[in-house]
């Protein structure tokens, strides 16, 4: 059991904080807007009780449970306190970052481990140079609770005796770590995806699908084969040959780099920014977002489930 805390209580700190308490760790949560520090409780409770009714976590965790296992403090001293390590979840911008490990360094003892869950930036120019080796980067995805996969990355400096600490933490909560040699923003995963919504925008803003046909050829035609088999098994099955050809062939040209898209911008003016306005690309038919949320949680945690039982395939 290792005393943790995280700072940032937001969408991905609570649902880190809660990733971490199921992983039988003691944790600390912080935030610096009181608003969000009152939410957290009520937040939590709701996707334990969802994780609850899946089967995915016993009986015996209740929100009471949960809330020892969890202690919230609105002071950053407090929090870090005797922590071994320190999750940073707060916004991702750089000098709000800075100043944070400012305070952490000023905090801390020289052996906290300090981790940075950000998706895009690099930290290690932000944190103070004392603390190089025991700086990392440790990247969950939403929901944290039920997407399994974590960013372990480390720093120019960063002691490989804290990668494996953290890569060790990440297993022990029944999750899948990949470590990267090196930091990339967006790392893995989300480069994937930015390559993916770099086509969809193109098709958009051209006309060429509807939001609805776009997400229905990602349903019904790749989101079938990658849970089984990942991208590049499914490409062993294609046959790398035929691969070559098509590469060659240049049967594909990625749209050009944009910086906006126009179908973006029109939503946004019309004030259809997602789940939490009821309209984004679809319009979610004046449902409460909390519910939307537990709707998405328990659909993910039925297809986790069967995943689980299918198997993936998997080459050496």
């Amino acid at each position: 059991m290792t005393e943790i805390a995280v700072i940032g209580a937001g969408l991905m700190g609570h649902g880190i904080a809660l990733v971490l308490a199921l992983g039988g760790h003691r944790v600390r949560l912080t935030d610096s807007r009181a608003e969000t520090l009152a939410q957290v409780q009520g937040l939590m409770a709701s996707a334990l009780d969802t994780l609850r009714e899946a089967g995915a976590v016993g009986a015996d965790w209740t929100a009471e449970r949960l809330a020892g296992a969890v202690r919230l403090s609105p002071d950053l001293a407090e929090t870090v306190a005797g922590a071994r390590l320190v999750i940073e979840a707060i916004t991702e911008n750089p000098e709000a970052k800075r100043a944070l490990f400012g305070e952490l360094d000023r905090l801390c003892p020289p052996e906290t481990i300090l981790a940075s869950n950000t998706s895009y930036l690099d930290v290690f120019p932000l944190i103070p140079a004392a603390r190089q080796s025991r700086a990392i980067v440790a990247h969950w995805y939403t929901p944290p609770y039920i997407v399994d996969l974590v960013d372990v990355v480390p720093g120019p400096q960063t002691d490989p005796a804290v990668v494996e600490e953290v890569r060790a933490l990440v297993v022990g909560l029944g999750q899948v770590p990949i470590v990267l040699k090196r930091f990339i923003p967006g790392y893995v995963a989300n480069r994937i995806q930015s390559a993916i919504s770099a086509e969809v925008y193109h098709l958009l803003d051209e006309g060429i699908a509807t939001p609805r046909e776009i997400d229905d050829a990602i349903v019904h035609g790749l989101s079938l084969r990658i849970p089984i088999l990942g991208h590049l098994a499914k490409a062993d099955f294609t046959g790398i040959e035929l691969l070559r050809h098509a590469l060659a062939n240049a049967s594909y040209s990625p749209p050009p780099a944009r910086t906006r898209s126009e179908a973006l911008d029109a939503l946004v003016e019309e004030g259809r920014t997602g789940v939490m306005a009821g309209r984004g690309f679809f319009d979610w038919g004046g449902r409460d977002p909390a519910d939307l949320f537990r709707d998405r949680d328990r659909r993910l945690l039925a297809l986790k489930q069967a995943m689980k039982a299918v198997g993936r395939m998997e080459g050496r």
